[in-house]
Protein backbone atom coordinates (compact mmCIF):
# COMPACT_ATOMS: atom_id res chain seq x y z
CA UNK A 1 0.00 0.00 0.00
CA UNK A 2 1.35 3.07 -1.09
CA UNK A 3 1.95 5.23 2.46
CA UNK A 4 0.73 8.62 0.62
CA UNK A 5 -1.92 7.89 -1.11
CA UNK A 6 -4.09 9.34 1.75
CA UNK A 7 -2.32 12.88 1.34
CA UNK A 8 -2.96 12.56 -2.53
CA UNK A 9 -4.95 14.36 -4.73
CA UNK A 10 -5.71 15.69 -8.51
CA UNK A 11 -5.84 19.77 -8.93
CA UNK A 12 -6.52 21.08 -12.52
CA UNK A 13 -3.50 22.58 -13.69
CA UNK A 14 -5.80 25.47 -14.48
CA UNK A 15 -6.30 26.12 -10.62
CA UNK A 16 -2.74 27.03 -9.80
CA UNK A 17 -2.48 30.87 -9.49
CA UNK A 18 0.25 32.25 -11.48
CA UNK A 19 -0.34 35.74 -9.98
CA UNK A 20 -2.44 37.36 -6.87
CA UNK A 21 -5.86 38.42 -6.52
CA UNK A 22 -6.25 41.84 -7.32
CA UNK A 23 -6.95 43.45 -4.77
CA UNK A 24 -5.50 40.95 -1.97
CA UNK A 25 -8.38 41.11 -0.11
CA UNK A 26 -10.68 39.96 -2.62
CA UNK A 27 -8.49 36.36 -2.27
CA UNK A 28 -11.20 33.69 -0.90
CA UNK A 29 -10.87 32.06 2.09
CA UNK A 30 -12.13 29.02 3.27
CA UNK A 31 -13.38 28.36 6.62
CA UNK A 32 -13.10 24.79 8.21
CA UNK A 33 -14.81 24.44 11.30
CA UNK A 34 -14.05 22.13 13.80
CA UNK A 35 -16.91 19.72 14.40
CA UNK A 36 -17.34 16.13 15.24
CA UNK A 37 -19.01 15.44 11.90
CA UNK A 38 -15.80 15.34 9.58
CA UNK A 39 -17.89 15.49 6.37
CA UNK A 40 -19.72 19.41 7.31
CA UNK A 41 -18.79 21.36 4.43
CA UNK A 42 -16.54 24.32 5.04
CA UNK A 43 -17.90 28.55 4.74
CA UNK A 44 -16.56 30.23 1.73
CA UNK A 45 -15.96 33.60 2.42
CA UNK A 46 -13.06 36.98 1.28
CA UNK A 47 -10.00 37.30 2.73
CA UNK A 48 -11.26 40.69 3.57
CA UNK A 49 -13.56 38.93 5.61
CA UNK A 50 -11.43 37.90 8.47
CA UNK A 51 -12.21 41.18 10.53
CA UNK A 52 -15.72 39.56 10.93
CA UNK A 53 -14.57 35.90 11.23
CA UNK A 54 -12.01 36.29 13.93
CA UNK A 55 -12.69 37.33 17.78
CA UNK A 56 -11.66 40.12 19.37
CA UNK A 57 -8.45 39.22 21.38
CA UNK A 58 -7.25 36.68 18.92
CA UNK A 59 -3.49 36.91 18.64
CA UNK A 60 -1.89 36.49 15.11
CA UNK A 61 2.06 34.98 14.80
CA UNK A 62 3.03 36.79 11.42
CA UNK A 63 6.83 35.19 10.42
CA UNK A 64 8.88 38.71 9.01
CA UNK A 65 11.32 36.64 6.87
CA UNK A 66 12.42 38.43 3.84
CA UNK A 67 12.87 36.79 1.03
CA UNK A 68 16.17 37.17 -0.68
CA UNK A 69 16.98 36.84 -4.32
CA UNK A 70 18.66 33.25 -3.94
CA UNK A 71 18.87 31.80 -7.98
CA UNK A 72 21.97 32.82 -8.99
CA UNK A 73 23.66 31.97 -12.36
CA UNK A 74 27.49 31.07 -13.07
CA UNK A 75 30.01 29.36 -15.16
CA UNK A 76 32.61 27.09 -13.49
CA UNK A 77 35.90 26.72 -15.01
CA UNK A 78 37.80 24.00 -14.95
CA UNK A 79 41.32 23.83 -16.45
CA UNK A 80 40.16 25.23 -19.94
CA UNK A 81 36.65 24.65 -19.88
CA UNK A 82 33.59 25.85 -18.55
CA UNK A 83 29.94 25.35 -18.03
CA UNK A 84 26.67 26.44 -16.92
CA UNK A 85 25.82 25.91 -13.54
CA UNK A 86 22.72 27.03 -11.40
CA UNK A 87 22.15 27.15 -8.18
CA UNK A 88 19.76 28.30 -5.26
CA UNK A 89 20.83 28.85 -2.07
CA UNK A 90 19.31 27.30 0.66
CA UNK A 91 20.76 28.86 3.79
CA UNK A 92 24.22 29.69 5.28
CA UNK A 93 26.35 27.31 7.45
CA UNK A 94 28.32 28.31 10.85
CA UNK A 95 31.28 27.79 8.81
CA UNK A 96 30.53 30.60 6.64
CA UNK A 97 29.68 28.86 4.04
CA UNK A 98 26.35 28.21 1.83
CA UNK A 99 24.01 25.16 1.51
CA UNK A 100 22.66 25.50 -2.16
CA UNK A 101 20.70 23.31 -4.34
CA UNK A 102 22.36 22.61 -7.53
CA UNK A 103 20.22 22.08 -10.50
CA UNK A 104 23.00 20.64 -13.27
CA UNK A 105 25.11 19.30 -10.40
CA UNK A 106 26.78 16.53 -12.87
CA UNK A 107 28.93 19.53 -14.15
CA UNK A 108 30.12 19.90 -10.29
CA UNK A 109 33.07 17.90 -8.34
CA UNK A 110 34.68 19.55 -5.11
CA UNK A 111 37.23 22.19 -5.11
CA UNK A 112 35.88 23.40 -8.37
CA UNK A 113 35.57 27.45 -8.83
CA UNK A 114 32.31 29.11 -10.07
CA UNK A 115 32.77 32.90 -11.02
CA UNK A 116 29.46 35.16 -12.02
CA UNK A 117 27.64 37.54 -13.55
CA UNK A 118 24.76 39.73 -13.52
CA UNK A 119 23.61 38.52 -17.27
CA UNK A 120 24.24 34.87 -18.48
CA UNK A 121 25.59 35.04 -21.86
CA UNK A 122 25.10 31.93 -23.60
CA UNK A 123 26.15 30.39 -27.02
CA UNK A 124 24.88 28.41 -29.55
CA UNK A 125 25.76 24.95 -27.51
CA UNK A 126 24.27 26.51 -24.50
CA UNK A 127 28.09 26.94 -22.90
CA UNK A 128 28.47 30.15 -20.85
CA UNK A 129 30.85 32.52 -22.66
CA UNK A 130 33.14 33.69 -20.19
CA UNK A 131 32.63 36.91 -19.73
CA UNK A 132 32.09 37.63 -16.32
CA UNK A 133 31.45 41.29 -15.11
CA UNK A 134 31.98 40.16 -11.61
CA UNK A 135 34.52 38.72 -11.84
CA UNK A 136 35.53 39.92 -8.08
CA UNK A 137 33.72 37.33 -7.04
CA UNK A 138 34.17 33.71 -6.96
CA UNK A 139 33.38 30.64 -5.10
CA UNK A 140 34.58 26.79 -4.23
CA UNK A 141 32.60 24.05 -4.12
CA UNK A 142 33.42 22.60 -0.86
CA UNK A 143 31.06 19.22 -0.62
CA UNK A 144 28.81 18.00 -3.69
CA UNK A 145 26.49 15.34 -3.04
CA UNK A 146 23.05 14.40 -4.41
CA UNK A 147 22.27 17.99 -6.46
CA UNK A 148 23.03 19.74 -3.08
CA UNK A 149 26.44 21.57 -2.64
CA UNK A 150 28.53 23.23 0.23
CA UNK A 151 29.86 26.55 -1.36
CA UNK A 152 32.33 29.26 0.18
CA UNK A 153 32.17 33.02 -1.43
CA UNK A 154 34.60 35.07 -1.93
CA UNK A 155 33.07 38.08 -0.29
CA UNK A 156 31.08 38.00 3.26
CA UNK A 157 28.60 40.26 5.08
CA UNK A 158 27.62 43.65 2.99
CA UNK A 159 29.53 42.61 -0.14
CA UNK A 160 27.79 39.71 -0.38
CA UNK A 161 24.52 41.18 0.10
CA UNK A 162 25.65 43.79 -2.53
CA UNK A 163 26.77 40.59 -4.86
CA UNK A 164 23.01 38.73 -4.50
CA UNK A 165 21.63 41.92 -5.01
CA UNK A 166 23.25 42.39 -8.44
CA UNK A 167 23.35 38.57 -9.60
CA UNK A 168 20.33 37.06 -7.95
CA UNK A 169 16.46 36.35 -9.07
CA UNK A 170 13.72 35.23 -7.12
CA UNK A 171 13.09 31.59 -6.74
CA UNK A 172 9.97 31.39 -7.07
CA UNK A 173 8.23 28.04 -7.32
CA UNK A 174 8.17 25.86 -10.10
CA UNK A 175 4.28 25.69 -10.25
CA UNK A 176 4.91 29.43 -10.86
CA UNK A 177 5.66 29.83 -14.43
CA UNK A 178 7.98 32.49 -15.82
CA UNK A 179 9.61 31.35 -18.62
CA UNK A 180 11.66 34.93 -18.39
CA UNK A 181 12.14 34.49 -15.19
CA UNK A 182 10.36 36.63 -12.16
CA UNK A 183 9.17 39.60 -13.25
CA UNK A 184 8.76 43.00 -11.60
CA UNK A 185 5.40 41.81 -10.43
CA UNK A 186 6.91 39.40 -8.70
CA UNK A 187 9.69 41.13 -6.91
CA UNK A 188 6.69 43.33 -4.79
CA UNK A 189 4.03 40.51 -4.79
CA UNK A 190 6.69 37.51 -3.27
CA UNK A 191 7.28 40.05 -0.46
CA UNK A 192 5.16 40.76 2.57
CA UNK A 193 4.10 43.69 4.05
CA UNK A 194 6.49 43.70 6.81
CA UNK A 195 9.17 41.80 5.43
CA UNK A 196 11.95 43.03 7.82
CA UNK A 197 14.65 40.04 8.14
CA UNK A 198 16.44 38.91 5.24
CA UNK A 199 17.32 35.11 4.66
CA UNK A 200 14.15 33.23 3.14
CA UNK A 201 14.51 31.37 -0.22
CA UNK A 202 10.69 31.23 -0.46
CA UNK A 203 7.66 33.56 0.95
CA UNK A 204 5.60 32.60 3.83
CA UNK A 205 2.39 32.76 1.82
CA UNK A 206 -0.36 33.16 4.00
CA UNK A 207 0.78 36.68 5.21
CA UNK A 208 1.34 37.70 1.48
CA UNK A 209 -2.86 38.09 1.30
CA UNK A 210 -2.14 40.75 4.61
CA UNK A 211 -2.22 44.21 3.19
CA UNK A 212 -1.82 47.50 5.45
CA UNK A 213 -5.91 48.27 5.04
CA UNK A 214 -6.20 44.80 6.20
CA UNK A 215 -4.40 45.25 8.98
CA UNK A 216 -6.30 48.60 9.97
CA UNK A 217 -9.51 46.57 10.06
CA UNK A 218 -8.22 43.87 11.99
CA UNK A 219 -6.90 46.59 14.57
CA UNK A 220 -10.01 48.16 14.64
CA UNK A 221 -11.64 44.70 15.26
CA UNK A 222 -9.40 44.28 18.16
CA UNK A 223 -7.23 41.53 16.76
CA UNK A 224 -3.53 42.00 17.74
CA UNK A 225 -0.43 40.37 16.01
CA UNK A 226 3.28 39.75 16.69
CA UNK A 227 6.16 38.51 14.68
CA UNK A 228 8.62 35.66 14.40
CA UNK A 229 10.99 35.00 12.23
CA UNK A 230 11.76 31.46 10.10
CA UNK A 231 13.77 31.47 7.18
CA UNK A 232 11.93 29.08 4.64
CA UNK A 233 14.49 27.18 2.98
CA UNK A 234 14.19 25.32 -0.58
CA UNK A 235 13.38 22.24 0.78
CA UNK A 236 10.19 23.69 0.70
CA UNK A 237 9.15 22.61 -2.57
CA UNK A 238 10.67 18.87 -2.11
CA UNK A 239 8.01 16.35 -2.09
CA UNK A 240 7.63 13.09 0.05
CA UNK A 241 9.35 10.20 -1.60
CA UNK A 242 8.52 6.97 0.02
CA UNK A 243 7.62 6.70 4.14
CA UNK A 244 6.89 9.62 5.79
CA UNK A 245 8.33 7.89 8.38
CA UNK A 246 11.69 8.12 6.44
CA UNK A 247 11.67 11.97 5.19
CA UNK A 248 14.02 14.08 6.34
CA UNK A 249 13.04 17.96 6.90
CA UNK A 250 15.62 19.99 6.08
CA UNK A 251 16.70 22.24 8.68
CA UNK A 252 15.86 26.12 8.89
CA UNK A 253 16.74 28.96 10.88
CA UNK A 254 14.30 30.80 13.14
CA UNK A 255 14.06 33.05 16.19
CA UNK A 256 11.06 33.92 19.12
CA UNK A 257 12.46 36.80 21.00
CA UNK A 258 11.57 37.27 24.74
CA UNK A 259 9.19 39.85 24.38
CA UNK A 260 7.26 37.93 21.48
CA UNK A 261 7.54 34.32 23.84
CA UNK A 262 5.96 36.64 26.53
CA UNK A 263 3.71 38.47 24.33
CA UNK A 264 2.06 35.20 23.30
CA UNK A 265 2.00 33.24 26.46
CA UNK A 266 -0.03 36.30 28.41
CA UNK A 267 -2.73 36.52 25.32
CA UNK A 268 -3.23 32.56 26.29
CA UNK A 269 -3.32 33.35 29.97
CA UNK A 270 -5.82 35.64 29.17
CA UNK A 271 -8.15 33.54 27.00
CA UNK A 272 -7.00 34.60 23.82
CA UNK A 273 -6.60 32.52 20.83
CA UNK A 274 -3.16 32.07 19.11
CA UNK A 275 -3.39 31.52 15.64
CA UNK A 276 -0.38 31.35 13.34
CA UNK A 277 -0.33 32.72 10.33
CA UNK A 278 1.37 30.31 7.99
CA UNK A 279 2.65 26.67 8.33
CA UNK A 280 6.23 28.82 9.21
CA UNK A 281 4.83 30.08 12.08
CA UNK A 282 3.04 27.22 13.41
CA UNK A 283 6.38 24.80 12.53
CA UNK A 284 8.67 28.00 14.83
CA UNK A 285 5.97 28.11 18.32
CA UNK A 286 5.65 23.99 18.16
CA UNK A 287 9.60 24.01 18.19
CA UNK A 288 9.38 26.29 21.31
CA UNK A 289 6.28 25.55 23.14
CA UNK A 290 6.60 23.45 26.50
CA UNK A 291 4.51 20.81 27.94
CA UNK A 292 2.19 23.75 29.80
CA UNK A 293 1.66 25.10 26.54
CA UNK A 294 3.96 27.92 26.83
CA UNK A 295 6.28 30.05 24.30
CA UNK A 296 9.73 29.50 25.50
CA UNK A 297 12.26 32.17 23.16
CA UNK A 298 14.02 30.29 20.69
CA UNK A 299 17.27 31.22 18.04
CA UNK A 300 18.56 28.12 16.40
CA UNK A 301 17.13 25.60 13.45
CA UNK A 302 14.57 23.71 13.66
CA UNK A 303 13.50 20.30 11.40
CA UNK A 304 10.65 19.59 12.82
CA UNK A 305 7.97 17.42 10.93
CA UNK A 306 4.58 17.89 11.33
CA UNK A 307 1.91 15.37 10.90
CA UNK A 308 -0.70 13.10 11.74
CA UNK A 309 -0.38 12.17 15.70
CA UNK A 310 1.13 14.81 16.22
CA UNK A 311 -0.15 16.62 19.46
CA UNK A 312 -0.47 20.25 18.55
CA UNK A 313 0.00 22.65 21.55
CA UNK A 314 1.42 25.82 20.63
CA UNK A 315 -1.99 26.99 18.11
CA UNK A 316 -6.01 27.18 18.38
CA UNK A 317 -5.92 27.94 14.82
CA UNK A 318 -4.46 28.36 11.36
CA UNK A 319 -4.29 30.35 8.66
CA UNK A 320 -2.41 28.89 5.41
CA UNK A 321 -3.02 28.82 1.69
CA UNK A 322 -3.62 25.63 0.01
CA UNK A 323 -0.52 23.25 -0.48
CA UNK A 324 0.78 20.68 -2.98
CA UNK A 325 -0.81 17.18 -3.16
CA UNK A 326 1.69 14.56 -0.77
CA UNK A 327 3.64 17.06 0.37
CA UNK A 328 4.73 17.76 4.04
CA UNK A 329 2.59 20.75 3.77
CA UNK A 330 -0.54 19.19 3.64
CA UNK A 331 0.09 16.57 5.75
CA UNK A 332 0.82 19.30 8.19
CA UNK A 333 -2.95 20.26 7.59
CA UNK A 334 -4.03 17.01 8.04
CA UNK A 335 -2.30 16.66 11.52
CA UNK A 336 -4.11 20.22 12.39
CA UNK A 337 -7.47 19.69 11.26
CA UNK A 338 -8.26 15.99 10.18
CA UNK A 339 -7.04 14.16 7.44
CA UNK A 340 -10.61 13.40 6.32
CA UNK A 341 -11.74 16.98 7.02
CA UNK A 342 -8.97 18.17 4.64
CA UNK A 343 -9.77 15.91 1.74
CA UNK A 344 -13.32 17.08 1.86
CA UNK A 345 -12.26 20.96 2.34
CA UNK A 346 -9.77 20.24 -0.90
CA UNK A 347 -12.25 18.52 -3.33
CA UNK A 348 -14.81 21.35 -2.13
CA UNK A 349 -11.87 23.85 -3.11
CA UNK A 350 -11.50 22.21 -6.21
CA UNK A 351 -15.26 22.43 -7.62
CA UNK A 352 -15.34 26.18 -6.43
CA UNK A 353 -13.00 27.01 -8.96
CA UNK A 354 -10.46 28.28 -5.53
CA UNK A 355 -6.91 29.25 -6.32
CA UNK A 356 -3.73 27.03 -4.97
CA UNK A 357 -0.32 27.26 -4.13
CA UNK A 358 1.39 30.40 -3.50
CA UNK A 359 -0.08 32.82 -5.14
CA UNK A 360 -3.29 31.58 -4.60
CA UNK A 361 -6.63 31.72 -2.06
CA UNK A 362 -6.10 31.15 1.73
CA UNK A 363 -7.56 28.55 4.39
CA UNK A 364 -8.58 29.21 7.91
CA UNK A 365 -8.77 26.00 9.75
CA UNK A 366 -9.68 25.60 13.47
CA UNK A 367 -7.74 22.84 15.21
CA UNK A 368 -9.64 19.25 15.42
CA UNK A 369 -11.60 18.74 18.59
CA UNK A 370 -9.29 15.89 19.87
CA UNK A 371 -6.24 18.44 19.88
CA UNK A 372 -8.68 20.77 22.53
Amino acid sequence: MDPMEAFDFHLPHEQIALNPASPRESAKLLHVLSSKNETDPPNLHLVGDLPKLLKAGDLLVFNDTKVIPAKIQAWRTRNDTTAHIELTLDRPLPNGAWRALVRNAKRLKKSDELHFFSSLSLDRNHSPLPKADLDFVTAEILTIEHGVAEIKFSVTGEAFHDFLERVGKLALPPYIERPDGPTQEDEKNYQTVFAKNEGAVAAPTASLHFTENLLDSLKQAKIDWTFVTLHVGAGTFLPVHGSPENHVMHPEWGKISEATAKKINQARENGSRIIPVGTTSLRLLESAVNTQREIEPWIGETAIFLRPGYEFRAADALLTNFHLPRSTLFMLVCAFAGTTKMQNAYQHAIKNNLRFYSYGDLCLLEKKLDHL
